[in-house]
């Protein structure tokens, strides 16, 4: 793979990411009445709400940014995954109606994730090397 094509590949990814983590922060900021019943089935509603929301804000930001883009794909994995488990273990697919769209958006958000860790998966190794090495030094 080019540079190039890695680059074009690693913006759409994190375009996908962003952008769908981006809009869901209108429901969960303005208590959209789905919003509101999907934290409340959880039963975290306010706070898990408002928190899922403010999380997500900053990995699309995160993500964005490219020195800091594998941390918001780190992070947005982890959110999704959650996600992902919340409609397996307590909402079911399809939520209020909605055709199972809000699980689809978190798989597309996990695997763009998934994929820039992957696209990126050099600079992942290195930088976990130097943090590896880093922390090895300071605990000798």
């Amino acid at each position: 793979m080019t540079q190039t094509s890695k680059q074009i590949l690693s913006w759409i990814f994190r375009g996908i990411a962003a952008a769908i983590m981006l809009q869901t922060l209108f429901f969960k900021f303005t208590a959209a009445p789905e919003s509101v019943y999907i934290f409340s089935q959880l039963g975290i509603e306010p706070w898990g709400r408002i928190g899922t929301g403010v999380m997500e804000l900053i990995a699309s930001v995160l993500i964005l940014l490219p020195k800091t883009k594998l941390v918001g794909a780190c992070l947005g994995i982890l959110i999704m995954f959650g996600a992902i488990l919340s409609h397996f273990l307590f909402l079911g697919i399809e939520v209020e109606e909605d055709g199972g769209q809000l699980f689809i958006y978190a798989l597309l958000v996990l695997f763009s994730c998934l994929l820039l860790l992957w696209i990126h998966r050099q600079e992942l190794i290195r930088i976990l090397k130097n943090r590896f090495n880093q922390f090895h030094i300071t605990t000798s």
